[in-house]
Formats: C-alpha cells, structure tokens, sequence
C-alpha cells in the first residue's frame, strides 16, 4: 500500500531531475526534443508528495516501447499510456515511488497543460500556497488512502489548470 506524505518543499528535488534527465537523455537520445520538470515538485516552496515529475518531449511516440527493456534496467516500470492516450508512462521506486515519467510527443495538447500548470503556479505563490495546503491537508486525513487524497485535490487542481493554460496562451 503506498502511504501519502507531503512534505515541505526541497532544494534537492531540483538536483533530483537534473540527475535523472540526463540518464534518461542518455536513454532516448536524439529522439528527445527537451525534458521538463514538472509537478509540484518543480515549483519552488511547494509541499508535495516527494515525487520527482519529468517530462520528455519526443520526436514520435511510436518508438518509445523499444526503451522499456533499458527504463527497466535503471529502476522503471513501463505502464504503457496508462489512460492518457498518446503518452508513455513510467514509474520508478514501486510503492515507494521516486520518479514518474510522462513521455509525449511534440505537439500533444497534454505538453500545454503540465508546462502551463508548473509555469502558473511558478508566479501564483499565492495560489501555490493554497493547493500545498490543501494537499497537506488531505495527506494528515488519508495517509493510507492514495485514492481519497487524489479526488480531495482533484476540483482545486483542475481549476488551477484551467486558470493556468488561459493565462498561458495569453504569455
């Protein structure tokens, strides 16, 4: 059973990714156009869930399958789209997670919608604020329950992300 813990932001979260990027980089290429950090692990002084969020942007989707056997060999388990369709999804650390990695292909709509949201809440503290208070919250009442604490934050993330992708189309 995973456990949710929130904890208060870290600066090691930013050396995190810059580590992981480059393994993954050394994985996938030149089929890899960037690698963004993203998630609340990517804006400074957000409480989150230790979990490192990173997004590659790839040439063409149909050749990530052919990385899983070398995302297995550093620690991921490949899940496929794993619901959203167009992406490859990976995890690491089990129930004990460490990393997620969303793949997309460049021009995907969901590219927008993660840059969007880290981007705003980036320049937002105030907002930023409010959703780590809420997901400390909902971490200190479901500390065993990963499912009750997602829908608890779910109306107030999907609010900030609508804010967030109007205010960036208009940056």
């Amino acid at each position: 059973m995973r456990k949710v813990e929130v904890t208060p932001y870290s600066v090691k979260w930013k050396s995190d990714f810059e580590t992981e990027s480059k393994r993954l980089q050394a994985i996938f290429g030149a089929e890899v156009i960037d690698i963004h950090h993203i998630g609340s692990t990517s804006v400074c002084g957000l409480a989150a869930k230790p979990i490192i969020d990173i997004m590659p942007v790839v040439k063409d989707i149909s050749l990530i399958d052919k990385y899983t056997d070398e995302m297995d060999r550093i620690g991921y388990e490949a899940k496929g789209e794993n619901g959203i369709p167009g992406r490859r999804y990976f995890q690491k650390g089990g129930n004990e997670r460490t990393h997620h990695v969303h793949i997309y292909e460049q021009g995907s709509r969901d590219i927008e919608r993660h840059l969007a949201f880290r981007d705003y809440l980036r320049v937002h503290p105030n907002i930023s604020k409010q959703y780590g208070d809420l997901k400390e919250r909902l971490a200190n009442q479901f500390p065993d329950d990963i499912d009750a604490y997602i829908d608890g934050k779910a109306e107030f993330a999907s609010e900030i992300e609508r804010q967030a992708v109007r205010w960036y189309r208009q940056l």
